[in-house]
């Protein structure tokens, strides 16, 4: 994929286990224009034309980056590592994202679906820890859900770098000059 200009956000999963969850958070990565690093090993093959399906295709499109382990990854990327779990003790938005975008890349971490981020890394890195505030009755978000609300809300602050306020691929004014929910329900009836 081009670079959209906002290569310095950047989206981890660590040892993802579901090809949908995955394929989601890819396909919301090409939208928002990050680059996605996932840790192995991953509970699928990213080779089998099931998970093309499962990330509809963006496969295609995306910036993306297969590691073998957490040492692999940590590695090979410096930057501010922030770590999405149920532990967390701040929402997202309470993160100066835009702060800490200012002399590095930002790292937003996920865990695999059944297990998190191990307790070993979350332990080390307590003060990188966030949560999305939700119902006390619910364990936890989809993974692919948490992804883009955390994806979004370091935009937000960041200012959507690289992305575009118009609809860009039927024309800014699409609704306006040529759509009509009364004729696009008319021919769904015939």
């Amino acid at each position: 994929m081009g670079n959209t200009g906002n290569n310095l956000v950047n989206v981890v999963l660590f040892e993802p286990e579901i090809p949908q969850n995955t394929g989601n958070i890819m396909r919301t990565c090409v939208a928002a224009g990050t680059t996605l690093h996932i840790i192995g090993p991953v509970g699928f093959d990213i080779d089998n034309p099931e998970f093309r399906r499962a990330s509809t295709n963006h496969i295609t499109w995306a910036d993306y980056t297969l590691y073998d382990s957490w040492n692999d990854f940590a590695e090979k990327n410096e930057g501010e590592y922030y770590f999405m779990t149920r532990y967390g003790k701040v929402p997202p938005s309470d993160i100066d994202f835009r702060e800490a975008s200012k002399n590095s890349n930002i790292y937003l971490i996920f865990g695999k679906e059944s297990t998190g981020i191990p307790g070993e890394i979350l332990r080390a890195n307590l003060d990188r820890c966030f949560r999305i505030p939700m119902n006390a009755d619910c364990r936890c978000l989809n993974l692919s859900n948490a992804c883009a609300i955390a994806i979004y809300e370091v935009l937000r602050q960041l200012g959507y770098p690289g992305l575009s306020f118009t609809e860009e691929q039927k024309g800014e004014d699409f609704i306006e000059q040529y759509y009509s929910y009364d004729e696009t329900l008319r021919k769904k009836k015939k």
